[in-house]
């Protein structure tokens, strides 16, 4: 007896024409893959030639674990990484620094060829599946400009390296299904595929959506899931699971994320999950207007109209429900690996970037192979049904969106040359980003253009009036404008909104750091001396080493005319920085004062 629903899913997930058959020949795939990695480098060739951006200097340029001897170990086995716990995405760039350093080319070099990669992986694995036309939709998938984030963004290799296993894994275990339907020996398989999801683990705990993939994977090839199969997919889930606890524990614990107050209820929740859904999907249709950092929706319970995302999510499930047997397996595998892949990152977690944003274009580079696909096998559906002039208008109208999407590509690498075109670019985009305004006017703080650094930073405080960041920014420049009942005032500002438990990160520590160091040398200049060396041995408490900090609590002291204890500091800055002149002065004068026999050798090397 015929089944319709398999008959119709058929028709629906045919393996296409004119673009690859099920004989294709070994050369038509090297071709084929080589098409899609030169398209690929291509359309993000001025990505090579872009530097270093935000977070990349936590990531690279300032990460010790790339270059200490003992490195390796501690990105593995201690807590000492700069971010979540992404160990195999540090190794990659361990054994990059090894081999040519800094040069940010060569890191972008790699994060493109992962992506081209990526790429011809999908459209293996889609061509695996069934799927039509499952070139085109691994070439749009490299092209469209919605991907740029994730591949332009040196950051984010934890995003391509983790697909590159995520799809690694996905293939290992068709070919195990595939060859233990047929009662073959597919053990070393099946273990293959769980070695290669840890690898992708390791890289992005987000990966841990894959055994969802595994089960549509075997609906859509029609493999009966059966008892034993479920079995094979728990060592899959447990794995993800363990992931996901361990990075629940790092955020947690050691990144301190509870500590950040989102004020987010579970409706609250459900709303943005049903608003980023959708748009997510509008990015995908529509590439427009793509930006780093888009605004921050304003969540509110009680307007009727913010329910409608949630709604429309609902009527389009009841729907694919309702015609499951029309719309075949093919359709509603793709919404679903879409929602099921994003669902990490739609709000019912936690993230530390929703303090600024709900959504970014990175969320979702694995998640779109869902519309992409389902969009590709919709025009092979329509195209099925018109004459031989309507294919060859398919063919222009698919090269057409191509070369669009290429193209879109090509212009937004260039937004990430370096921080001034990333901040400028986002500041055009969302105007009120306070993260946006922030970092933008830190960039013109750094150029030297502190007006209008100033003005960018104010816009960031209106818009957040708690970040600290800013106001320790705004209180730099009011002391090298020698403003300094001004500076005392943003410092203090900081001071106030820093949490009190000492629960900070370490580039918190750092600023922290800054700001008590800055405090005193303001309070210096106004001859408030006691409330300097206060701030000046706060400095020491987080780093006792701290040079700069050593030799202004030797000024503020021997301007007391505690001379012993000035002396002490100075000889502790001088033992960090011994060539600084200034300390070797004060210090050799302070000798000449109160020891004037004994010490006229310091005296002498005092001396320029």
């Amino acid at each position: 007896m015929s089944n319709p629903g398999k008959k119709k899913q058929k028709n629906i997930l045919g393996s296409g024409h004119g673009l690859l058959r099920q004989d294709e020949s070994a050369s038509k795939i090297w071709v084929g893959a080589g098409l899609l990695v030169v398209m690929t480098v291509a359309a993000y060739l001025p990505a090579t030639r872009c530097g270093y951006i935000w977070d990349d200097d936590a990531y690279v340029t300032e990460n010790t674990l790339l270059s200490a001897p003992d490195g390796l170990s501690r990105i593995w086995f201690s807590k000492d990484s700069p971010s979540q716990y992404f160990p195999l995405v540090y190794t990659s760039f361990r054994i990059e620094y090894a081999l040519w350093g800094l040069k940010p080319q060569s890191y972008h070099i790699t994060n493109i060829l992962l992506h081209a990669i990526n790429a011809v992986l999908l459209w293996r694995l889609l061509r695996s599946l069934s799927i039509p036309w499952p070139w085109l939709a691994a070439a749009i998938f490299a092209l469209h400009p919605v991907q740029v984030e994730s591949v332009a963004w040196i950051t984010e290799r934890k995003n391509v390296l983790m697909t590159f296993f995520f799809l690694l894994s996905l293939l290992t275990w068709l070919r195990f299904a595939e060859r233990s339907e047929n009662h073959q020996r597919a053990w070393p398989l099946y273990i293959l595929s769980l070695l290669l999801y840890m690898l992708s683990l390791f890289s992005k705990t987000t990966a841990c959506t894959l055994p969802a993939a595994l089960v549509l994977s075997l609906w859509l090839k029609s493999i009966p899931i059966s008892s034993k199969r479920w079995l094979q997919i728990v060592p899959y889930i447990l794995l993800g699971l363990a992931m996901g606890i361990l990075t629940t524990w790092w955020e947690h614990i050691h990144l301190r994320v509870n500590t950040v107050n989102f004020g987010l209820n579970p409706i609250e929740r459900l709303l943005i999950a049903g608003r980023a859904l959708w748009f997510y999907i509008s990015k995908l249709v529509f590439p427009v207007n793509l930006t780093f950092s888009y605004p921050q929706w304003r969540i509110n319970t009680t307007a009727p109209l913010q329910y409608c995302w949630v709604a429309g999510c609902l009527v389009a499930g009841w729907g694919m429900w309702h015609w499951r047997d029309k719309l075949g397996r093919g359709p509603i595998a793709a919404i679903i690996f879409f929602t099921a892949t994003l669902l990490p990152m739609l709000g019912f977690i936690s993230l530390y970037t929703f303090v600024y944003t709900y959504v970014a274009d990175h969320y979702q580079y694995v998640a779109c192979i869902g519309p992409i696909a389902l969009a590709v096998g919709a025009g092979y559906h329509i195209t099925a049904r018109v004459s031989d002039l309507g294919k060859s208008m398919a063919k222009i109208i698919a090269a057409a969106v191509l070369v669009t999407f290429g193209t879109l590509t090509w212009h937004q690498c260039h937004i990430y040359k370096n921080a001034e075109t990333l901040w400028c670019d986002t500041v055009k985009k969302n105007p009120n980003s306070w993260l946006a305004n922030n970092n933008y006017g830190t960039v013109l703080h750094e150029q030297g253009k502190l007006n209008e650094a100033l003005r960018y930073y104010y816009t960031a405080l209106l818009e957040k009036p708690s970040y600290w960041q800013t106001y320790n920014n705004i209180g730099r420049i009011m002391l090298k404008t020698e403003q300094f009942e001004q500076a005392v005032w943003y410092f203090s500002q900081v001071l106030l909104a820093v949490p009190k438990d000492g629960i900070l990160s370490e580039n918190d520590k750092r600023q922290l750091r800054e700001v008590h160091y800055h405090m005193g040398l303001a309070l210096s200049a106004q001859g408030k001396f006691d409330e300097a060396i206060r701030h000046y041995r706060q400095v020491l408490e987080i780093k006792p080493d701290d040079w700069q900090a050593h030799y202004g609590l030797g000024l503020a002291l021997q301007s007391q005319g505690r001379l012993d204890e000035a002396l002490l500091h100075y000889r502790q800055a001088l033992q960090a920085e011994p060539n600084f002149l200034p300390a070797r002065n004060n210090a050799a004068l302070i000798l000449l004062a109160t020891h004037p026999d004994a010490n006229a050798r310091d005296a002498k090397q005092a001396k320029p």
